[in-house]
């Protein structure tokens, strides 16, 4: 269980793929312009993590280590190809929204470092788990950073989520600001990176505060501890 625990930290906050090692960041910035084209993004890429991490676990001995990169490659254009077709059958909105960022999974660093660093030396549970966690992780950031950009750039939420999750999800879209009053700053390429780099800084403000605060509360043991053995001494 602590196990599972520590995974999920790593893979949703210490380790975060997109704010703590900032890997996938053309498509995470390009497509977040609304928050399902965010989530849309953020599932297929957790769906392929894990998925590709279970095949490459499950062959793990079978796979030669000179040729293992190559292999990698095979198997997550074999399954971002199957997400491709299937979206592209049953959901041709969102396929057009998200355009050539399906195909550029394959491409992703993140899929294909967890495969090589995780799952080829681990077993099927710890890679689906890892999988899943940096998964979940990098879908998290990508949804905060749609949210802002969509709330911002378009004065709306869940636009369009219908594409995503069906007719019954229209109930989600809210408009909130009016269109005279957006700000079509955050639509573009800068206003990604500025909503990125608060999001970051918010993440580190965060991260501080719990080291200062673990730092106080190991400060404080270990001098309650000073003080009980200067009294047993005396």
């Amino acid at each position: 269980m602590n196990n599972v625990i520590k995974t999920f930290c790593c893979g949703v906050w210490t380790q975060n793929s997109s704010l703590v090692q900032l890997l996938g960041l053309c498509p995470i910035l390009a497509i977040t312009t609304n928050i399902t084209s965010a989530l849309g993004l953020g599932i297929i890429t957790t769906c392929v993590l894990v998925i590709t991490n279970v095949i490459i676990s499950i062959f793990k001995f079978w796979i030669p280590k000179n040729i293992r990169i190559p292999i990698y490659i095979m198997v997550i254009s074999s399954v971002v190809s199957c997400f491709d077709m299937l979206i592209h059958a049953y959901s041709l909105s969102l396929y057009q929204s998200l355009g050539i960022f399906i195909p550029l999974i394959i491409t992703n660093c993140v899929i294909c470092g967890r495969a090589d660093f995780v799952a080829i030396n681990s077993s099927v549970l710890v890679s689906f788990l890892d999988g899943l966690f940096v998964g979940l992780g990098s879908t998290l950031a990508i949804f905060f950073i749609g949210l802002v950009r969509e709330l911002f750039g378009s004065g709306t939420l869940f636009f369009g989520i219908e594409n995503l999750f069906g007719s019954w999800s229209k109930i989600l879209y809210v408009k909130i600001i009016k269109v005279d009053y957006v700000m079509l700053f955050f639509l573009y390429p800068a206003g990604a990176f500025m909503v990125l780099g608060f999001i970051l800084a918010g993440k580190n403000f965060i991260d501080k505060k719990i080291n200062f605060n673990n730092y106080n509360h190991c400060s404080k043991k270990s001098k309650l501890q000073f003080e009980k053995n200067e009294k047993f001494k005396s």
